[in-house]
């Protein structure tokens, strides 16, 4: 009973960061269940994927609702995440577990020090949907289809390295069990000009469909340990649930600090993991 609280606890939490910053709770999931529980690092991505389709859920109807989410952007870049989820479905079973440690913990340094260069010089605080990042890249605006994809106050740019890293997105989404928002949301934000608050409402929309994609093959190697997956699924759910209903009065400051600092702790632990060493 004591363990089943504990990691209902641990889906609560990574529901919580999961619906706020757009990464869908598997960041927090995967470390863990392998640190905290020991649980196999392919099984923990089982079902940090899970806990992504469940804070995807929870969240997209409130984001939709509150008009955050672009839907046009985030169906276009789910096509390429999905593809790529599907071939990083395939490929989890080949590598060594040490090996995708080693990859998560590098991807997550790199995401880290791109949000940590983006200065955040006066970002506006109206509301979510108005919102305009002073910090997008000042290039002229995109035309043609690239053009229909923007909301209120940005533009979409670069699409095509946008489609280039929601795909890779979805391959780590597999091979790692982050739902591909760890990619995304900085893709979004950095690289196509997407209003950090927008970014992440998207990123909530769309990751379940990318975790999906996957998802099935793990259950098809019965790679999924149903007596774990429970009651982290159900935390999962009341974090995801409650966290979209405050997100829009969390400060952007606060939410990209938060991004950060989660970032570069499950690195350090992830690294730790890589390369044999237990980190307290």
């Amino acid at each position: 009973m004591a363990v089943t609280l504990l990691l209902a606890a641990g889906g609560l939490g990574a529901g919580v960061f999961g619906a706020l910053l757009g990464l869908g709770g598997g960041i927090l999931i995967v470390p863990l269940l392998t640190l905290a529980f020991g649980l196999p690092f392919r099984e923990a991505v089982a079902i940090s994927l899970l806990a992504v389709i469940t804070t995807s859920s929870a969240s997209a109807a409130v984001y939709l609702e509150r008009g955050v989410a672009n839907l046009r952007l985030g169906m276009t870049l789910e096509l390429l995440t999905a593809t790529g989820a599907l071939a990083g479905g395939l490929l989890a079973f080949i590598l060594d577990e040490r090996l995708l440690a080693g990859i998560f913990a590098a991807m997550l340094v790199y995401v880290a020090v791109s949000m940590a260069r983006r200065r955040e010089a006066g970002i506006d605080e109206r509301p979510p949907d108005l919102v305009v990042d002073p910090t997008a890249d000042a290039s002229p605006p995109a035309n043609g289809f690239a053009a229909t994809l923007g909301g209120p106050g940005y533009a979409i740019r670069r699409l095509p390295l946008g489609l280039a890293l929601s795909a890779f997105a979805g391959l780590q989404s597999a091979l790692l069990g982050v739902g591909g928002g760890i990619v995304k949301v900085p893709a979004m934000h950095l690289a196509m000009g997407v209003p950090l608050r927008v970014a992440t409402a998207t990123s909530n929309l769309t990751i379940g469909v990318t975790a999906s994609a996957s998802a099935v093959l793990y259950l098809l190697r019965d790679a999924l340990d149903p007596y774990v997956a429970g009651p982290v699924v159900v935390g999962v759910f009341v974090g995801a649930t409650a966290a979209a209903r405050i997100a829009h009065r969390v400060p952007l400051r606060v939410l990209r600090l938060l991004f950060m600092v989660v970032l570069v702790y499950v690195a350090v632990q992830m690294a730790g993991r890589a390369l044999g060493v237990v980190l307290g």
